[in-house]
């Protein structure tokens, strides 16, 4: 894809055929010996979507990102929120902030963390909404391990009316939602859009395809389809990792184009979740498998996907796509 040189996080140009120009919609950053991820320390995650993560639990800075990236143009990244301690769920922004001030465009824009059905929820939301850099909110709802033990409308759920009423302050903040559940909740979430349609909604990871088989993934696009009916509902193209299997081309070039088709080019954005799809694929692998995935698109399509949508949709200054 081509691109006239300019700034990246790297501070030079790649001047590779194969180097992509992207924004990264999309990635994580932890210290842990200064900060507290009880997902990475204390309290191990026993249904994490890729199996054991032990490969995670290790500092995970902007050398880092910027050592795994470095092979391609990256004008901008988007952190989302990586679970830091919930008991100080402004802290990782206050961090990611001082980040930003020392290393400019990493990250250009924050995903925080605020819940929406605690008695706190109005207050941590209205300080996360105070830092220049944050967008959006994703704001894990209560979801199944699987379809058939769904609980709609338990506490924190997309039903409960607690989480509904801070759901709403979104839109009073000016601020958007990174949904992240898995597909069979997808439905529910559509509700959700269509009941506060002012309010930008992105889905994670492609919506979690898990199943790979012929039903499995019938249902993933019925899902899909569903969520993709609410106009204000864009996708995150990303995070393809199975737990237990490596990574697959064909297999996840057939669920990234099928989701394109359905939400549309122009809802699309490019998203690596490194360091966490690190543990299936390399950075360089993974960004050229998706272009490669998109060679049927035009020009403007891909720049679209790769740049501009992602600059729009986190209101990127300074970086514009067509």
């Amino acid at each position: 894809m081509s691109s006239a040189p300019g700034p990246t996080i790297h501070g030079a140009w790649v001047d590779d055929p194969g180097a992509v120009t992207l924004v990264d919609a999309h990635h994580h950053l932890w210290d842990l010996g200064s900060n507290r991820y009880p997902w990475l320390s204390v309290r191990p995650e026993p249904h994490f979507f890729l199996g054991s993560y032990d490969a995670l639990k290790r500092n995970y800075l902007p050398a880092d990102y910027r050592r795994d990236a470095s092979r391609h143009n990256v004008l901008a990244t988007v952190h989302c929120e990586a679970e830091w301690d919930r008991n100080d769920q402004v802290g990782e922004t206050s961090w990611l902030e001082s980040i930003h001030r020392a290393e400019g465009l990493l990250p250009a824009a924050i995903v925080a963390h605020a819940w929406f059905h605690t008695g706190n929820a109005a207050e941590v939301l209205a300080r996360q909404a105070a830092f220049p850099l944050v967008r959006a909110i994703r704001s894990k709802p209560v979801t199944s391990l699987s379809p058939h033990t769904m609980t709609p409308g338990a506490p924190g759920t997309m039903q409960d009316p607690k989480w509904l009423e801070g759901f709403a302050r979104l839109e009073q903040h000016g601020l958007s939602w990174d949904l992240r559940v898995p597909y069979w909740h997808l439905a529910e979430a559509a509700q959700v859009a269509a009941a506060f349609p002012r309010t930008p909604i992105v889905l994670n990871h492609t919506g979690f395809p898990w199943d790979r088989s012929a039903s499995g993934l019938q249902a993933w696009q019925q899902a899909m389809e569903t969520i993709a009916r609410q106009p204000n509902v864009h996708l995150k193209v990303s995070e393809f990792g199975l737990k237990d299997r490596p990574w697959d081309y064909e297999s996840n070039r057939e669920v990234v184009l099928t989701a394109i088709a359905i939400f549309g080019i122009e809802r699309c954005m490019f998203a690596s979740n490194f360091p966490v799809a690190g543990l299936r694929i390399d950075y360089d692998t993974l960004v050229k498998s998706v272009s490669r995935m998109l060679e049927g698109f035009s020009d403007r399509d891909r720049q679209r996907f790769f740049v501009g949508n992602a600059a729009r949709f986190y209101r990127l200054d300074g970086i514009s796509g067509p």
